[in-house]
């Protein structure tokens, strides 16, 4: 008897190894060789989650409009050599993620086979030759299938053009499929449309065009606070808060693009590479920067010391490297990705990207310590208060970082076949609200004031101590005669004070 499995065997195979560069929700072909895959021949036209067209009790987001997957001028193109044989059919198969059982079958427990064989065929079960399927159990008209077959030598045939309408809301798959060893050198060319009731963006990408909106206002919101303070206190500024302004900067810049990159695409139907790039790229520099300005916040630059020294050069180059990983890896991401699926490619790009955020924070929390040992050696209240709060701050996020990487594995391996593509879409949002709460808790730490200047570096507050931060030499050896000491040691305690211990006291004051 047929025997059909719970999964689509190459399923999880395809999903990987077929996502092609493509322009929006016009799933283009220019030429895709089919691959054998078990006994069949197989092209992955796209993946995407499709919202239904009518009112639906379990999607809320969904208005009036059709949401459809259209065929045009869908062309298989066979080699001349290839013309003189007699083909069969050239099926495309469109179904639910979750009516991945009735593709394919096995005739009495034996190998699974997508292709009709002979012993199915003899059981009356499907025509030799042809794709195995059988009727939804909760919608007889799916899947969908139907193709085409070359009349005499002709060197290609064309789909009819047609559009299947979306009644329920899924993730849709759709692959072209044969199974004739003569046609191992097929090709196919053309396009299919898919459209959402709201416009062109595939399902797991739509809700994030609103959030991308939520994040810009966030970040206009933000800059008006940071740049009111910076136009009032301007000449009370210091180096750290000049970063803080790039970094808002950027962040404004990146959250519009990402919004306008989005709408653009939802309108047409073709995303605009040349929006995405940029997104992408002020994206990159945006995290660049931020990891750099606070690890020199953590070595206390600006604060405890007025120049890295020979840690600069150190610092660029790890900036740099962190910089052309992230880069590649958002644009093989993004640029031109239209299918709710990720990359194979993604698996090995993460990895880099990974090592270096945790480089970053382990260097982070070291210079820290370090930075905090200095400030409460040398009784510097205020400074150490801030510190002791960025301090806190920056071990919130790691451990909800860390938390919700978890929960990411977690999601990702119980999500194989992109079932919960609904709710995907937080998983990077949640990324972008932790940078911006975390930006936001640095600009309230370090927020433009009358009194800005006493975080900034002073040469008053080192001046009794040597440069190595190790020893306190406060009154150093000195030729003078012994007649002559206790003159001297009266007066030096004057001297120290007004200098040395100056910067202290009046930091205790402003407490």
């Amino acid at each position: 008897m047929l025997k059909l499995r719970d999964s689509f065997f190459f399923l999880p195979i395809l999903c990987f190894c077929f996502v092609f560069i493509v322009e929006g929700s016009v799933h283009e072909y220019n030429g895709e060789k089919f691959v054998g895959k078990g006994n069949a021949f197989v092209v992955h036209g796209g993946s995407e989650g499709i919202y239904s067209s009518f009112a639906d009790p379990y999607n809320v987001t969904a208005t009036i409009g059709d949401s459809y997957i259209r065929f045009e001028k869908v062309t298989f193109r066979r080699p001349k050599e290839a013309a003189n044989f007699s083909s069969k059919a050239i099926q495309a198969v469109v179904f639910k993620v979750e009516d991945r059982d009735s593709i394919g079958g096995s005739a009495y427990g034996g190998q699974r086979a997508v292709c009709c064989t002979a012993d199915l065929a003899k059981l009356g079960v499907c025509l030799e030759g042809e794709v195995i399927y059988r009727p939804s159990t909760e919608n007889p008209n799916w899947p969908k299938v139907f193709g085409i077959s070359f009349n005499g030598d002709d060197e290609v045939a064309t789909l009819r053009s047609r559009s299947i309408k979306i009644t329920k809301t899924g993730m849709y798959n759709l692959y072209f499929i044969h199974c004739d060893v003569n046609l191992k050198d097929l090709t196919v060319e053309g396009k299919t449309i898919w459209k959402n009731p709201n416009g062109y963006l595939p399902g797991r990408m739509a809700p994030l065009m609103n959030f991308y909106g939520f994040m810009s206002l966030a970040f206009v919101i933000l800059g008006i606070f940071w740049f009111s303070q910076y136009a009032r206190f301007w000449r009370e500024i210091f180096p750290s808060q000049n970063c803080i302004t790039l970094v808002i900067t950027l962040g404004m810049l990146e959250m519009a693009l990402w919004y306008f990159d989005y709408a653009e695409f939802n309108e047409s139907g073709i995303r605009p590479v040349g929006i995405t790039m940029w997104a992408v790229s002020f994206g990159t520099i945006r995290r660049t920067v931020s990891w750099i300005i606070i690890l020199m916040v953590s070595m206390g630059y600006g604060v405890v010391r007025p120049t890295l020294g020979g840690l600069t050069s150190k610092v660029i180059m790890l900036g740099a490297t962190f910089f052309l990983a992230s880069e590649v890896l958002e644009v093989v991401e993004n640029v031109g990705a239209v299918s709710d699926l990720s990359g194979k490619a993604r698996l090995f790009l993460v990895l880099p990207v990974a090592i270096l955020d945790a480089f970053f924070i382990l260097w982070i929390f070291t210079s820290l310590s370090a930075t905090l040992n200095k400030l409460q050696a040398r009784r510097m209240t205020v400074k150490l208060d801030i510190y002791r709060k960025f301090t806190n701050a920056l071990a919130v996020a790691v451990i909800v970082s860390v938390g919700w990487i978890c929960y990411e594995l977690y999601f990702k391996l119980n999500d194989v076949y992109n079932e919960q593509w609904q709710s995907a879409w937080i998983i990077p949002a949640f990324w972008q609200v932790l940078s911006f709460s975390l930006l936001c808790v640095i600009c309230v730490l370090w927020a433009p004031s009358q009194n800005s200047m006493r975080y900034a570096y002073s040469d008053e507050a080192n001046e009794g101590f040597d440069k190595d931060d190790t020893t306190l030499t406060l009154i150093k050896p000195s030729p003078t005669p012994m007649k002559d000491f206790k003159s001297a040691a009266e007066a030096r305690p004057v001297q120290g004070h007004n200098g040395a211990w100056n910067g202290d006291l009046e930091e205790d004051k402003t407490v």
